[in-house]
């Protein structure tokens, strides 16, 4: 509700008065939900973005703006206050209708879904990793557009914001991410502690000892305090000083007290999150000096001049970045022209002209292939980048024509670069690999990749099914996919993968049978740009074979050998099996059996078919069927029907010669043939 408001002393304080009790009406209204932290840090945050966050309510989407990420994302809150205060569209009734089916304003920030929220977070950690991302591409973007402009001298120059909880400091992540910030020397970056010493369980001693400061600071980041988040004049002594600091990224202790001024609940583990019940919120109205007896209030006029503020001040920061834009752009043509395609997702003409097609009976791995894909789609498309975590050689993630991004004291001859180079040196650490990826995607323009061995992909998991979550077009190339990587034993023989990441929604699978389908999927994946997608590449060498030069591979699965007239079985093969199922059905033929191979790079593009090709190619009246792959079954069952078989690993693998770990563990031509028969003689 909006009324007339008493006189008091200060606009600007009676703002934060009245706005600071909206997420206790609302958590006590909805019985759920995490108020304390809201009403704790609405001094500072309000003062964050009316002050130092360069943003346009009017255009959330706006190149030149700072990026602001609520990496605590259970208090939404926290952001949907500021959003509405500032005028992004959310009102009041989008307050009251919070963690509501279909509202405006979901539980934890949904990118998206609500204007002005820059990534999902909800998870803890990620949104520090999506932040380093997002000041990452803001460096990779100025070193691709305007790389010899001063500090502060270039449109593209703006910082990212990121708030995080004490949780989100004790996970793993954190650590991860704030290293390679520090690493990469992320001056565009500033991370706010929200100190307030409290987590669920009670207060964070009883599970925290590390000096989290000192933590920060061995990473290389520059450290500040505000030693109270009530003290809006030390508030803007310390961002001041963040915002001047250069070399280094800045971390921020901010210390607060979670829910003041609650006068039971404030500085308790209860002011974390459920209602705070009745009579807290109608004593913390009285004490703030409002009506105890009135709930969600904010006067016109004070939402008036606070949004009134927010616009002025939006259209000072646009006029004055739109010039030193126009003067870019005037001095930049061929700049501009490229910032234009990169803004429309197009690539560049004949961007596929010089990617590799390799000639029936070559042999050699997919992530070979791979490599060599990659490179030659790197010549032609400036904006494509990543890294590998830790194993870049082995993955064939890069090749050494493109220079690393270092910090000048790290360029050496070995290791050629600079501060915008194109290759990512994760180091041991795929949790935060994915999560930066997400936030390179997020800050939009450029096009980047990680790469690990396919086990370790469970280490990204977290990130990978938020990249799907938000359908961001971030590519995985994780290689090493089976029990044939041998000698190196279980531990790094990947056998339930496959379908756990098939599981996710929203991802791609893709495992190419051979180097030509590798190279189909890869122009795919770069020409659709739709959600994140993981490409799974043998370790061991597989045979180019007949007709994946020109197979439609966009389409997930297709008929790669056929017969004369209605097969009587069909054998589905994906990745390094395929050619055991071509093999296979050789034999078969040999026997007067007629069977169709059916290569199944990608389930996922496959169910995106329509009824009548799928049919085409899997036939309905054909009950014998064998799905092949070295890999759980699974979800192949939904294929294979009744008198259907499965060549599968259903156990963790050996160490050993890889092609013997195979044969040990069932992944053979016999096989295949044996399956198909029994599967016949189960449809008669």
């Amino acid at each position: 509700m909006t009324t007339d408001r008493p006189a008091a002393p200060s606009l600007a304080d009676d703002v934060i008065r009245y706005a600071r009790v909206l997420p206790l009406d609302v958590v006590q209204a909805k019985g759920s939900g995490h108020a304390g932290t809201a009403v704790g840090l609405t001094p500072f945050l309000t003062t964050l973005f009316q002050e130092y966050l360069r943003h346009d309510p009017s255009d959330p989407q706006w190149l030149g703006r700072d990026r602001f990420v609520l990496s605590a994302g259970h208090t939404s809150l926290s952001l949907y206050l500021q959003l509405y205060l500032h005028g992004y569209g959310l009102e009041m009734d989008d307050l009251r209708a919070a963690r509501t089916l279909d509202s405006q304003t979901p539980g934890h920030p949904e990118w998206g879904h609500t204007p002005g929220v820059e990534t999902t977070t909800g998870p803890l950690g990620q949104g520090i990793g999506n932040a380093v991302g997002m000041a990452l591409a803001a460096r990779r973007v100025r070193g691709m557009l305007d790389r010899d402009a001063g500090p502060g001298g270039s449109p593209f120059d703006h910082r990212v914001f990121c708030l995080a909880s004490d949780g989100d400091l004790q996970e793993g992540i954190s650590h991860e991410a704030a290293a390679l910030a520090g690493a990469w020397g992320l001056e565009n970056l500033i991370l706010i502690w929200d100190d307030n010493e409290i987590s669920i369980e009670g207060d964070t001693t009883i599970a925290t000892v590390e000096r989290t400061v000192d933590r920060m600071a061995s990473y290389g980041w520059h450290t500040l305090t505000i030693s109270d988040a009530e003290s809006r004049e030390e508030v803007r002594a310390v961002l001041d000083a963040a915002v001047a600091h250069r070399g280094a990224p800045v971390f921020i202790r901010l210390r607060s007290r979670i829910g003041h001024p609650m006068p039971t609940l404030g500085g308790t583990a209860k002011a974390h999150s459920g209602a705070p019940g009745a009579d807290e919120v109608a004593a913390t109205k009285s004490a703030l000096g409002l009506d105890p007896e009135s709930s969600f209030v904010m006067p016109d006029d004070l939402l008036r001049h606070a949004r009134s503020l927010a616009a002025a001040r939006a259209e000072a920061l646009r006029d004055e970045w739109s010039q030193g834009f126009a003067s870019w752009q005037r001095a930049n043509p061929a700049g501009a022209a490229l910032l234009q395609r990169l803004q429309r997702r197009e690539l560049p003409d004949g961007w596929d002209a010089e990617l590799p097609t390799f000639a029936p009976g070559e042999s050699l791995a997919t992530r070979i292939a791979s490599a060599k894909t990659l490179a030659a789609a790197g010549r032609a498309v400036e904006e494509l980048w990543g890294g590998s975590a830790d194993l870049a050689e082995t993955n064939g993630t890069w090749s050494a024509e493109f220079p690393s991004m270092l910090r000048p004291g790290l360029v050496s001859e070995e290791w050629p670069g600079d501060e915008y180079g194109r290759v990512l040196h994760f180091g041991i650490r795929e949790h935060a690999m994915g999560a930066v990826l997400n936030g390179i995607a997020l800050h939009g323009l450029t096009r980047a990749f990680g790469a690990t061995f396919f086990v370790f992909s469970d280490y990204m998991r977290p990130a990978v099914r938020l990249a799907a979550l938000m359908g961001l077009p971030t590519l995985y190339i994780w290689t090493h996919d089976s029990v044939a990587v041998g000698e190196d034993g279980p531990t790094h023989e990947p056998v339930e993968q496959l379908w756990a990441s098939r599981a996710i929604p929203g991802l791609s699978v893709v495992r190419p049978g051979d180097a030509n389908e590798t190279v189909a999927a890869y122009r795919h994946i770069f020409a659709s740009d739709a959600g994140p997608t993981a490409l799974v590449l043998s370790r061991q060498n597989l045979p180019t074979l007949p007709g994946t030069a020109q197979a439609p591979v966009a389409r997930g699965g297709y008929v790669l050998v056929d017969t004369p007239e209605q097969p009587d079985v069909i054998l589905i093969a994906t990745g390094s099996e395929l050619h055991l199922a071509v093999e296979a059905a050789d034999e078969l033929a040999a026997e007067g059996v007629a069977a169709r191979v059916v290569s199944m790079p990608c389930v996922e593009w496959f169910e995106a078919q329509d009824a009548d090709y799928r049919e085409s190619v899997l036939p309905s009246p054909v009950a014998a069927r064998v799905s092949v792959e070295a890999g759980i079954a699974q979800g192949w069952y939904r294929y294979l029907g009744t008198h259907g078989e499965a060549v599968s690993v259903e156990e963790f693998g050996l160490s050993g010669n890889g092609a013997e770990v195979l044969r040990r563990r069932g992944i053979t031509r016999e096989a295949v043939v044996a399956a198909a028969r029994r599967s016949l003689h189960a449809t008669r």
